[in-house]
């Protein structure tokens, strides 16, 4: 059995703002159900506008208005101690979850490096805030090793951000996140606009931490391709809810949800000639989301069969293990007739 490091049990979080009277609410994350074990990569994956980002922002504890969560539990099991995540002070979370037991690599390594300061003042930064720093040169021993094991030259330390190449800056971003080496890294498409041969140098990094330290690894990203060849599981999202999980083999190999078949299908094949075709439709708006399945009203398989499956349109489908761990909310799959 796998130890679980992360449960999170019928996890709701919304947008809700109120202007000129008028509440509007965005559901943005409504009835996540999942767990991430411990020494894996987790794959998310789905359209824009899915709910990634804002589940990433629940998951690492990142909730500031107009985001709450509204309902279910988030535990983590630290080698510390369990955490109640729903619950947490924001004391707490700066003293004994951030960085130390959940980071971040953000997406565009900008997002995290300070213009106008070197490197090593970034490092300093960080320890300082979380750890102190008491003897300089014990400091300056442990961060010079540590950008060596990603592959870094030490004389980065001493540079400026725009001095470095956009790998090396990604690089220099999975150090900073790795530094505590915590027990949760996510990793917000970290191979944004980063050329294909870079992309898999940051990728094949990520993995070699991940072995090496036995954390886990939360990745997030649209690229399916990118999934495929890292991650061990893959969540499936659309319109804020998991549609399908289940191991990378599985999903790739026998994706069972109409919208999982789909983004499947869509990847391009060496040698094939026939055209992809497309969705039908758009993402529904998530302030005023379809009743029952989400995905019903682009759902071919309702399209030809809306008579007998009134379901999908009314009530909401439940995420059933069909073994494995392989897990499908579909009414279609419950009755047969997908998997």
């Amino acid at each position: 059995m796998q130890e679980i490091l992360m449960e999170a049990r019928d996890l709701c979080a919304y947008y809700t703002t109120e202007m000129y009277g008028i509440s509007r609410e965005v559901k943005a994350i409504d009835g996540v159900t999942m767990n991430l074990y411990r020494n894996e990569i987790y794959g998310v994956a789905g359209e824009s506008s899915c709910g990634k980002t804002t589940l990433i922002k629940v998951l690492s504890g990142t909730i500031k208005p107009p985001l709450k969560i509204n309902h279910g539990t988030m535990q983590y099991h630290f080698k510390k101690g369990d955490m109640d995540m729903v619950g947490v002070s924001e004391e707490d979370m700066q003293s004994k979850v951030r960085w130390k037991e959940i980071s971040y690599v953000m997406q565009g390594s900008m997002s995290v490096l300070n213009p106008v300061r070197k490197i090593v003042k970034t490092f300093e930064d960080i320890i300082k805030t979380h750890e102190g720093i008491t003897d300089k040169k014990a400091f300056i021993d442990r961060v010079t090793e540590h950008v060596k094991k990603v592959g870094l030259p030490p004389d980065i330390l001493n540079e400026y951000p725009h001095e470095l190449s956009g790998g090396m800056r990604q690089r220099v971003a999975i150090a900073l996140a790795t530094v505590f080496q915590p027990s949760l890294i996510i990793a917000d498409e970290p191979t944004t606009a980063l050329d294909v041969v870079v992309q898999r140098g940051v990728l094949q990094l990520l993995k070699e931490i991940q072995a090496a330290s036995g954390n886990t690894v939360l990745l997030v990203t649209h690229d399916m391709a990118v999934h495929a060849n890292v991650a061990d599981r893959v969540g499936i999202m659309y319109a804020g809810r998991l549609a399908e999980e289940g191991t990378t083999e599985t999903i790739f190999r026998n994706p069972a949800h109409p919208y999982t078949k789909h983004l499947i299908s869509s990847l391009p094949v060496i040698g094939e000639k026939a055209a992809k075709t497309s969705l039908e439709g758009t993402p529904p708006n998530l302030a005023n989301a379809p009743e029952g399945c989400r995905f019903h009203p682009r759902c071919p398989y309702y399209a030809k069969n809306a008579a007998k499956m009134e379901r999908c349109k009314t009530e909401v489908p439940v995420m059933k293990d069909y073994g494995n761990g392989h897990r499908i909310a579909c009414h279609f799959c419950e009755e047969g007739g997908i998997v």
